[in-house]
C-alpha cells in the first residue's frame, strides 16, 4: 500500500513496508511542516487581486502558516481564501490600508470573516467555513474620510478639517465602531457618521458630532433602532 496525506496538513503517512531506506528523510519533512503549523509567519500582499492560498500534499504551503499577515493598499475588495475542507487554526494580521475597500479572509466555497484595518484575530476552518474566535482592536488615526468595518477604534483628528466616517454596509447585529476626538477639535472641524443605509439612534440621518473631546461608540443593534450609543 503507497503512502497516503493526512486530510488537514496534508502530512505524509507512510504504510508499513513503504518507502524503504527514506524513512529519515520523510519524517523530516513531515516535522518540517508541522513546524510551520504551528511556528510559520508569511506576509502576503494582497493589494491587487484576490489570494487562493494553498495545501499541497507534503510540500511547504502558504496555507500551513501559523500566522498570515495581509499587506499592500487595496485597489478593490479583495478575498484571500484557504482550501475546503482543512480544519485548523489562524492568526490573521491586517497590516493592509483598505482604502475604503473591504478584505476578507474565507474558505473557498463558505463564508469568512471580514477584516478590520489594522486589527489581529484568531479564526479558525471547521472545514466549511472561517469562524472567528477573537480580534484584537488596534486604536489608529484618521485625518481623512474612511469606509470603515466593524471593529474600528479611530482617533478622528479633525484639526486639519471636517472628516466624514461611513459605516460598515450590511452591518450585522453586534458590529461596533469607536471613536475619540483626539485633538479636541470637533467643535471646530465636526465629524460626520456617514450611516450607509442604516439608522444611527433610530434616525435615517447622518450623526454630525461637534462636541469637543467627545469619545462613544456604536454597535448595531439591528435594522428596527439600527446604529446605537454604547456610551456617549
Amino acid at each position: 500500500m503507497a503512502s497516503s496525506y493526512s486530510s488537514d496538513l496534508k502530512l505524509e503517512l507512510m504504510a508499513t513496508g513503504e518507502n524503504a531506506g527514506t524513512w529519515g528523510t520523510k519524517t523530516n519533512n513531515n516535522l518540517n511542516l508541522v513546524q510551520q503549523s504551528v511556528a510559520g509567519y508569511q506576509a502576503i500582499d494582497v493589494a491587487s487581486s484576490d489570494v487562493a492560498l494553498a495545501m499541497t500534499d507534503g510540500t511547504v504551503s502558504n496555507a500551513r502558516n501559523a500566522t498570515l499577515k495581509f499587506t499592500g493598499t487595496l485597489a478593490a475588495n479583495r478575498t484571500v481564501t484557504i482550501p475546503n475542507s482543512i480544519e485548523k487554526v489562524y492568526n490573521i494580521v491586517d497590516g493592509t490600508n483598505h482604502a475604503g475597500y473591504t478584505l476578507t479572509f474565507k474558505t473557498a466555497s463558505g463564508s469568512g470573516v471580514l477584516l478590520c484595518e489594522g486589527n489581529n484575530y484568531v479564526v479558525y476552518s471547521d472545514g466549511t467555513n472561517v469562524v472567528k474566535l477573537t480580534e484584537e482592536r488596534i486604536w489608529r488615526t484618521i485625518t481623512a474620510a474612511e469606509t470603515v468595518q466593524s471593529g474600528a477604534n479611530l482617533f478622528v483628528d479633525t484639526n486639519g478639517g471636517a472628516v466624514t466616517v461611513t459605516l460598515p454596509a450590511s452591518p450585522a447585529v453586534g458590529d461596533i465602531v469607536n471613536f475619540v476626538d483626539s485633538r479636541y477639535t470637533f467643535d471646530t472641524n465636526a465629524l460626520t457618521v456617514g450611516r450607509n443605509s442604516s439608522k444611527i439612534a433610530n434616525a435615517s440621518s447622518d450623526l454630525v458630532v461637534n462636541t469637543e473631546g467627545a469619545a462613544f461608540g456604536l454597535v448595531y443593534s439591528g435594522s428596527n433602532v439600527g446604529w446605537t450609543y454604547t456610551e456617549k
